[in-house]
């Protein structure tokens, strides 16, 4: 198994769910890192463009106007991110300015084009205080304008013009940063169109696998009871259709098991009438061994007829279902089997009635206590219990037991593990699959067990308030 099948649910609709919200969530994120991304992006021509067009007209304003204005000139041009020099040299020596500001130095040229010579360079480490760029007579900013004058960056952007009158006017360009604050509008807008797809995207799943959890269901009912109501053919087209094949393979099931039973019905009762010639034929017979090892073969054959006919009966019999107090049954049931020579020994009780069919689940434990009797020593014990909504009957012997690979395989029909197919050691091979129908027509289950100190156990469980049973 790998991390991801480890990491995804194990439910198609959780395995659905997860890749459509993990796609959905992942477009919303790269979605929103476009959109952010565009914004600064854009933001930043912006600037870009206000900058340079400021610029220009500062220095044409600056150029028409005399030398005497134009120190107070300046003083008015400035602001925040941008001040204004007629102090400083044409730098030579100046590096070309970073890739962010190619856009800003681009509409620079642009804006002033051939009439003035300039250039935009940075200068690293070298930018002045914020006031000392100033003429010596030049008085202070306000004390509000100087708090709002940013520090010096690590890169300093300036452009330099040439006036005609041959003077070099400095800008140092500090642009404001990006702003720290998202898009709040744009991202509350696409967690509420994700949220609402998330839910349409459950509400779609969810239809869309409900079906299947229903097919599993039936499915799961059909091994149980074959006269279980039919799927609902409704809903989309490719819904409709399995459900109407699902339909259609249980009516031919049910109509393949009811004619198998008819015909091994019929066949069982045929046999009978030669059987009962036999016997006839046999009293005209003197007493001899040969005589006697005829009447046993003719009672094993018959008992093989009853066991067929139960087992072929045993989910669809016309005994109705009636509340029965298990513990009294068991009572009963273990009476009988210690009749039969068993030490057994009953515990537990129920309070509750089981709704179920006397007389078939009687037969079903009587089967699994004569087990119990004849291969587990004699010595049976028999347990009542109700957990999880289901009475529990422990039927435990201490005999040699069941292989592991065997415990489901003696269940199957004439299935008998022993060597020798006498009647006192092997039986039919009935029982179990006797009592395993009877029990499963009724919403139960029969289980084999091997117990730690020894021996076999065969839990019956019967639901408490389960399904009606079958038939």
């Amino acid at each position: 198994m790998t991390w991801a099948s480890r990491l995804l649910p194990r439910t198609l609709f959780g395995q659905i769910l997860c890749v459509l919200l993990g796609g959905l969530l992942l477009a919303n994120a790269l979605g929103l890192w476009l959109v952010v991304e565009d914004r600064v992006r854009l933001s930043r021509q912006m600037r870009s463009d206000y900058a340079a067009t400021r610029l220009a007209e500062s220095v044409a304003l600056v150029d028409e106007t005399p030398a005497a204005g134009r120190d107070r000139l300046l003083r008015m041009l400035e602001s925040p991110s941008t001040r204004l020099s007629l102090e400083e040299p044409w730098y030579d020596d100046a590096k070309a300015v970073p890739d962010d500001f190619d856009a800003f130095a681009q509409r620079v040229g642009e804006r002033l084009g051939t009439r003035f010579e300039h250039q935009v360079v940075r200068r690293e480490q070298d930018m002045l205080t914020p006031r000392d760029d100033m003429h010596p007579m030049r008085p202070p900013p306000p004390p509000k304008l100087a708090r709002l004058l940013p520090s010096p960056p690590a890169i300093d952007v300036s452009t330099q013009a040439r006036l005609s009158d041959g003077s070099v006017l400095t800008f140092r360009y500090s642009p404001p940063p990006p702003p720290v604050d998202r898009p709040l509008r744009i991202i509350v807008g696409l967690l509420l169109v994700a949220l609402a797809v998330s839910l349409l995207s459950v509400w779609v799943v969810r239809r869309l696998t409900r079906p299947l959890a229903m097919f599993a269901r039936a499915a799961d009912g059909l091994a149980r009871d074959l006269d279980q109501a039919p799927l609902d053919t409704g809903g989309p087209r490719e819904v409709a259709g399995a459900a109407q094949a699902f339909n259609r393979m249980q009516g031919a099931l049910r109509a393949l098991i009811q004619t198998r039973a008819q015909a091994l019905a019929g066949v069982s009762h045929d046999l009978r009438l030669p059987i009962t010639r036999v016997r006839l034929r046999l009293e005209q017979l003197p007493d001899s061994p040969v005589r006697e090892a005829i009447e046993r073969d003719l009672a094993e054959m018959e008992t093989l007829i009853d066991d067929t006919l139960a087992f072929l009966r045993a989910g669809d019999s016309s005994e109705s279902a009636a509340p029965t107090r298990l513990d009294a049954l068991v009572e009963g049931v273990a009476d009988d089997i210690a009749a039969l020579g068993a030490d057994i020994e009953v515990s537990g009780s129920l309070a509750q009635p089981v709704v179920l069919r006397p007389a078939l689940t009687r037969r079903a434990l009587a089967n699994l206590m004569d087990n119990a009797r004849r291969y587990g020593g004699g010595r049976v014990r028999v347990t009542l219990s109700s957990t999880d909504g289901e009475a529990r009957i422990d039927i435990d012997d201490d005999g040699p037991g069941i292989p592991e690979a065997e415990l489901e395989h003696v269940f199957e029909p004439y299935v008998r593990l022993e060597a020798s197919r006498a009647r006192h050691t092997g039986g039919s091979g009935l029982g179990l699959a006797i009592s395993r129908a009877v029990i499963r027509a009724q919403g139960g289950e029969v289980t084999l067990s091997r117990r730690a100190e020894g021996g076999l156990r065969a839990r019956v469980a019967l639901p408490l308030q389960g399904r009606k049973p079958a038939g």
